[in-house]
């Protein structure tokens, strides 16, 4: 799901770019620590370390940016849309509408950040030795101290800094524990291997775990060392705890419901509304009578066309348009449509759930046959968690 708070930054490729509020704390983190970095290696004034350190951090995100980038695309590619890109902390997050359906979308979809990664490795590693044309640029680039007469020019250091970053993202990403890439790639080997994608889900949530304490270990130890740096190392291994943990807890659910489909517990005879109907009769008729905080919108073969949600009524009504017709008002950036037929596990995945408190569920030809809402799928669930 979208970060709560999260702020556009771009469109690429038509895709949301956004970040969290994090985000702008460690850019600055970062620029205050290149910008040290970048003094000691370049020598000279401070101005130009601080300025080689704030094209860097931002480089850093950029090649995060293409790594997500490279997972997003691919996903298009294979028909799973993307809802957006999102920056937090020291990562991103493509986020797809639904989850890969085979072990070689899995593994396509994972593999694709980690190449894009490897090639920014590589194109850095050209431009240095290109720029410096000398067989001692390593020690010039990666040290602090000029050696065999080769002196840190500032592009080189960017670069040398870029190269450097972009091979522990590489490596970091490419362990085999959820939820990192090469956790993802594991899964999709598993799942291929066993027919059975929770159990990648639960293997690889475990392995993740297992990283992310090892992760808040490391950082503990750094940080009564004196090294400030181990708070990020300490926070980012509870941040992957978690997700490890959600992993851990969705493959036992998914394997617990692999056959129960929405069908089995959606409400077949839900209450809707027609696209010509005023936003004032809809707000009275409806959304004051019901008290629900979205209805879905048919027409009258009950084709599904969108729903409508009780906010965007009240909106409307106080900027003075409550002769709009609820068809003009349909909430277009959620994929809230799901077949009926399809396993309550998919239902779990979908982003539009966590965001509307509900899905509705169609057959083949897009007509309404039910909804499912939360709480439906809490009791569905209960049941299943008491065994």
């Amino acid at each position: 799901m979208r970060p709560r708070g999260s702020i556009q930054l771009a469109r690429i490729f038509g895709i949301r770019v956004g970040v969290s509020a994090s985000w702008f704390f460690v850019l600055l983190f970062l620029i205050f620590f290149l910008s040290q970095y970048f003094h000691e290696v370049l020598g000279g004034s401070t101005s130009t370390a601080y300025a080689v350190a704030v094209v860097g951090a931002f480089g850093y995100f950029a090649s995060l940016i293409l790594h997500e980038l490279g997972h997003a695309l691919v996903s298009r590619r294979l028909g799973i849309p993307i809802l957006g890109i999102d920056l937090w902390f020291f990562g991103g997050m493509a986020r797809p509408a639904r989850e890969p359906e085979t072990p070689g979308e899995e593994f396509k979809i994972a593999a694709a950040g980690p190449a894009v990664t490897l090639a920014i490795v590589a194109l850095c590693a050209v431009a240095i030795v290109v720029a410096a044309n000398s067989s001692h640029l390593t020690s010039a680039v990666l040290t602090r101290e000029a050696q065999a007469g080769v002196v840190a020019t500032p592009l080189l250091a960017l670069l040398g800094w870029l190269l450097f970053i972009n091979a522990i993202l590489l490596a970091f990403n490419l362990v085999p524990a959820f939820p990192l890439d090469g956790g993802r790639i594991a899964r999709a080997a598993i799942w291929r291997r066993t027919g059975d994608r929770n159990r990648g889900t639960q293997m690889t949530g475990r392995a993740g775990q297992g990283f992310a304490m090892a992760l808040g270990v490391i950082g503990l130890l750094v940080l009564l060392e004196g090294d400030s740096f181990g708070i990020f190392t300490l926070l980012l291994g509870v941040i992957l705890y978690q997700a490890a943990g959600g992993a851990v807890m969705q493959g036992a659910i998914g394997r617990r419901i692999q056959s129960v489909t929405v069908a089995d517990i959606m409400d077949r005879e839900p209450t809707t509304i027609p696209p010509e109907l005023k936003l004032l009769d809809a707000q009275e008729q409806f959304f004051a009578r019901y008290r629900s905080p979205w209805f879905a919108v048919v027409d009258h073969a009950r084709h599904f066309l969108g729903v409508v949600r009780s906010e965007r009524i009240d909106e409307e009504i106080a900027a003075g348009r409550p002769a709009l017709e609820v068809g003009e008002v349909l909430e277009q950036d959620l994929q809230v449509r799901i077949d009926e037929r399809e396993p309550l596990e998919s239902l779990l995945r979908s982003e539009a759930l966590g965001r509307l408190g509900g899905m509705v569920a169609v057959d083949a030809d897009g007509v309404l046959r039910g909804t499912v809402t939360v709480a439906q799928i809490r009791q569905a669930l209960s049941p299943a968690g008491g065994r």
